[in-house]
């Protein structure tokens, strides 16, 4: 079975803080992400002022039951969330087809 990614692409509020990003981002990913069913990694990518959060999971089952609980990070979720601009979002599912290393 092929794991499967979370793929959301984003801009920051203007004037936030991208050390506290990261921060937040980091608190939530090793306090919650991280223990979801089926976490692999999450990666943060930016170019310019667009970021792009990269997330794998074991199967499209578990990434889509992340998605879907989301919110559930509770303080955690709220700091990261609080960072991000909701008129930018877009995101998408892929299941990975295949992978070099």
């Amino acid at each position: 079975m092929s794991n499967a990614v979370f793929y959301c692409s984003f801009k920051l509020k203007q004037g936030a803080s991208v050390p506290d990003f990261l921060m937040a981002a980091e608190k939530l990913n090793n306090e919650y992400i991280s223990k979801q069913k089926g976490y692999i990694s999450w990666k943060q990518l930016v170019d310019g002022d667009t970021w792009l959060d990269f997330l794998t999971f074991e199967t499209m089952e578990d990434v889509k039951n992340f998605e879907a609980g989301a919110g559930n990070g509770g303080e955690l979720a709220q700091a990261f969330y609080s960072f991000i601009n909701f008129n930018t979002i877009k995101q998408h599912y892929f299941t990975i087809e295949r992978e070099y290393k």
